[in-house]
C-alpha cells in the first residue's frame, strides 16, 4: 500500500518536532544535572587553591586583586542574553554575577573588554578605558562617568570591536610561565575567541596554576571554566606541556596568551 502525499508530510513534519523536543529535553536535563548542587564560593578569591599552593600576592588595588573580588552566583546555570538556559552547561564551574545584558553583544572578546574597562571604571582611571577597532579606530570613554554610561558605551564597543581587533590592541607573553592575572588568551578572527586568566596561584618552586573565565556564543553568562583534561585539578589549570591549551569549547596555541 502506498502512502499518500498528505501522510508523508505528516510523518516528516512529526519527526521534526520530535527531534526538536528531545533536544530541548537534553538541554534541560544537562541544566538539572549541573545544579543538584549550587555553588558554594561567594567570590573568586574563596575558590580555594590547589595543595600547596598559593595566590600571587600583590596590591589591594591591583587588576588581580580586583579580579578575585568579583561576586558569583549560587546558580551554576549560564543563561543566554535572551532568558534561555545555554545548550551546553558542562563548560562552567561557576557563574560570575556580571548583567549579560538583553542583546547578543557580551561574547567572547567583549567579556575580556567587560572586565578590563570595569575595573578601570572602579578605579577611576576613566582615560585607560579605550578599545580599538580592526580599523584602528579609537573608541574612548567620555563623561559623563556613570555606570550607565559606561553600559551604553560598551553596547557601542561590542557593536565595533572584537577578537580580531582585541588581539592586535593586546600585546604578546613571549614566556607562558610569566602568566599572570588580567591575562588573555585570544585568537583574533571571526569569530575567533578568547578567555581570561582570572586567577593565579604559585608554589614554592614557581609553578603555576590558574583559573579561566568566558562568554561565548550566543552572548552568555561570564562564567569561570572547567579543567576538561585533568579533572583532579579542575577548575584551576596547569601550564601545558605541548603547544596547545585546551579549554572546554576551545583549543589556543600556547603562544596565543596576550596582555593589557
Amino acid at each position: 500500500m502506498q502512502l499518500k502525499p498528505m501522510a508523508i508530510i505528516f510523518i516528516v513534519v512529526l519527526c521534526a518536532c520530535s527531534d526538536s523536543q528531545s533536544q530541548q529535553q537534553d538541554a534541560v536535563l544537562a541544566t538539572e544535572d549541573q545544579n543538584m548542587q549550587e555553588n558554594l564560593y561567594a567570590s573568586i578569591g574563596e575558590i580555594p587553591t590547589p595543595v600547596g599552593f598559593e595566590r600571587m600576592k600583590d596590591s589591594g588595588s591591583s587588576f588581580s586583586q580586583w579580579l578575585q573580588n568579583l561576586p558569583l552566583k549560587k546558580n551554576k546555570t549560564v543563561f543566554l542574553y535572551n532568558g534561555k538556559p545555554k545548550a551546553n552547561q558542562l563548560a562552567q564551574f561557576a557563574v560570575l554575577d556580571i548583567p549579560v545584558g538583553t542583546k547578543d553583544l557580551q561574547q567572547c572578546a567583549d567579556a575580556v573588554m567587560r572586565l578590563r574597562a570595569s575595573y578601570l571604571f572602579d578605579r577611576g582611571q576613566y582615560d585607560s578605558i579605550v578599545f580599538v577597532d580592526n580599523e584602528q579606530q579609537a573608541y574612548r570613554f567620555t563623561a559623563p562617568f556613570s555606570r550607565d554610561h559606561l553600559d551604553s558605551y560598551l553596547q557601542q564597543v561590542f557593536g565595533m570591536c572584537g577578537t580580531a581587533s582585541l588581539s592586535k590592541q593586546l600585546k604578546h607573553v613571549s614566556d607562558m610561565a610569566e602568566i599572570k592575572p588580567g591575562d588573555v588568551f585570544i585568537r583574533g578572527g571571526f569569530p575567533g575567541h578568547a578567555v581570561m586568566v582570572v586567577d593565579v596561584a604559585m608554589d614554592k618552586k614557581g609553578a603555576k596554576r590558574f583559573l579561566l573565565a568566558q562568554s561565548y556564543m550566543p552572548a552568555q553568562d561570564i562564567h569561570l571554566l572547567v579543567n576538561p583534561v585533568d579533572d583532579a585539578l579542575s577548575p584551576w589549570y596547569a601550564l601545558p606541556l605541548g603547544n596547545k591549551m585546551v579549554t572546554p569549547e576551545y583549543t589556543f596555541a600556547t603562544d596565543e596568551l596576550k596582555r593589557w
